[in-house]
């Protein structure tokens, strides 16, 4: 098999607290793969440290401990020279589109800065590139002198988008790109994103609150939960049969718009998710977990599960999850 475009491995975010408190554990070892041209989805509740993880992939925060390998590199052994070359092929849209885009500059000026910090094209030809990247995105060369502030929030989107388009790169980090977007507007940024992914072969990662829009857009799902991830599977798998405890309530909670159409069973969570400075011994979601409540000298209290391949059934697809209860199948010899 070729090498993964993106290798994440034991990767770790802690931040110090004051006052001899410890620790923040935003991201406390999280391992996964992501191909060339794959679309994998990272769900969670707020706070799980999702933005956290992809920040730290892209560099904007240093590791406490862990690599990334982009492309077979190690990020963490590059110099500033070589990390200029890497974000060219690595690129993020912002969950914001009010706070990511620079109020003082044009959209030609917002589109052709990527270009002239990596010393791409001519001068002349830098406005035909972001007026293809326009293009692209749906808007057109009316919109090339005009400021964010004279934009909807889909329209500034796009034009964040088409930045993060302008150096050609392989991967998009997309932090919770339709949060801020109204639901009538949402729908055209996904539509958006699929025309992208097939027309430039591009790889995402794609952080979203919005699990019908995981489904839509993404290969592979990964379910994060207090700064680890507790399960990932192929989309579909993972849609037809959530496997770990932590999944099934995420999806139970999903809204059904039909109200005639039945209703999932609550997954009869309770509590909070924990304080990330105070992680619970064992499993980190076993205080919340009904199974674990079920079977009192199950492990989950004394041991952390590790993420490891399993199956739902004897015939069913593989998958990988942290859970000592594995609900209906085993772990993969």
């Amino acid at each position: 098999m070729s090498t993964p475009l993106l290798e994440v491995r034991d990767l770790a975010k802690h931040f110090p607290s004051r006052g001899g408190q410890a620790d923040v554990q935003a991201v406390d070892g999280v391992s996964f793969d992501l191909r060339a041209g794959e679309s994998l989805g990272l769900v969670g509740e707020s706070g799980c440290g999702k933005s956290t993880l992809a920040r730290t992939i892209l560099g904007l925060e240093a590791p406490s401990r862990g690599t990334v390998h982009f492309d077979g590199q190690s990020l963490g052994e590059l110099s500033r020279k070589s990390w200029k070359a890497i974000r060219r092929r690595m690129q993020v849209v912002f969950q914001d589109p009010f706070a990511s885009l620079d109020p003082r500059q044009s959209v030609l000026s917002i589109l052709t800065e990527p270009l002239v910090i990596h010393g791409l094209f001519k001068p002349r030809e830098r406005r035909l590139r972001a007026l293809a990247l326009l293009d692209a995105v749906g808007l057109g060369a009316q919109h090339l002198h005009r400021f964010p502030h004279e934009f909807s929030g889909g329209q500034r989107q796009r034009i964040g988008i088409a930045r993060a388009l302008a150096l050609e790169p392989e991967l998009l980090v997309c932090d919770e790109p339709l949060s801020a977007l109204d639901v009538s507007i949402q729908a055209q940024i996904v539509n958006l994103f699929v025309e992208l992914r097939q027309r430039f072969g591009l790889a995402y990662l794609f952080i979203a609150h919005d699990l019908a829009v995981v489904r839509k857009l993404c290969d592979r799902v990964a379910v994060m939960y207090l700064g680890r991830i507790v399960e990932i599977a192929e989309s579909e798998d993972l849609y037809a049969e959530p496997g770990h405890p932590y999944t099934r309530a995420l999806f139970s909670a999903i809204p059904v718009p039909d109200p005639r159409a039945p209703r999932p069973r609550a997954a009869g969570l309770r509590g909070e998710v924990a304080d990330p400075r105070e992680r619970p011994t064992g499993c980190a979601f076993h205080p919340r977990c009904p199974r674990a409540e079920e079977v009192p000298e199950a492990r989950c209290r004394r041991e952390g599960p590790a993420l490891l391949p399993r199956r739902m059934n004897a015939n069913g697809p593989a998958r990988t999850m942290a859970c000592h209860l594995a609900p209906a199948g085993q772990a993969e010899r």
